[in-house]
């Protein structure tokens, strides 16, 4: 064997081996997929960069799906998700507290009617309070009769002004307690309505699977 013949040998093995090792090698290779504007699919090494903040995919040699990537999402679109997975979030504590507080639908109903009874005396307060100020009122308005311009006699003095203040102050608590009745009707509705669904979404959880 001639002095060069060795290290050929070694050459030739050392360079099989490397061969080998390539060939070996998983290909690394990723082809992008993505939609232009027209609704056309296209393939290629790199996305274009007026699709690149739009969905694409990342394929391996052998097609295989890798990676998507989501479109870039607009400010509108991330605070309408913000406001959805709020959403989502309140109901799951929400629902929390049905499971954690009530023991059954009686207790729901219990609590419920208590706060209607509330609702209520505070109701039939401010109507009795009511009754008290048409009463005054009554009596202050046969008072303003004995004045001008009421009554007609000559000579007749014009209204005082503390019966004038009284006349407008009773007429303005009046006004303020019969806004209150109306605006506890208006509580004790929206109070039934409130725990009807607490109800309705308490049988909902315990019957789900897997609750």
């Amino acid at each position: 064997m001639s002095a060069g013949g060795p290290r050929f040998a070694a050459l030739f093995l050392l360079a099989a081996a490397w061969a080998g090792a390539a060939a070996a090698a998983p290909s690394k290779s990723v082809t992008y997929r993505w939609v232009d504007d027209q609704g056309i699919v296209h393939y290629g090494d790199h996305v274009p960069p007026q699709y690149s903040q739009k969905e694409h995919t990342e394929l391996n040699a052998e097609g295989v799906e890798l990676k998507r990537l989501d479109a870039e999402k607009s400010p509108e679109q991330q605070a309408r998700d913000a406001r959805t997975q709020e959403v989502i979030l309140r109901q799951k504590q929400h629902d929390s507290f049905l499971l954690t507080t009530y023991t059954s639908v009686a207790d729901i109903e219990a609590l419920r009617d208590e706060r209607l009874q509330q609702l209520k005396a505070q109701r039939a307060a401010a109507e009795a309070y009511v009754e008290t100020l048409r009463t005054r009122l009554a009596a202050l308005q046969s008072r303003a009769l004995l004045f001008t311009p009421y009554n007609p006699k000559p000579g007749a003095h014009r209204v005082p002004d503390d019966l004038t203040e009284d006349l407008v102050r009773t007429l303005n608590e009046m006004r303020s307690q019969s806004a209150a009745i109306v605006e506890r009707h208006a509580q004790e509705t929206s109070l039934r309505s409130q725990f009807q669904a607490d109800i309705d979404r308490y049988r909902q959880l315990h019957t789900t699977p897997d609750r």
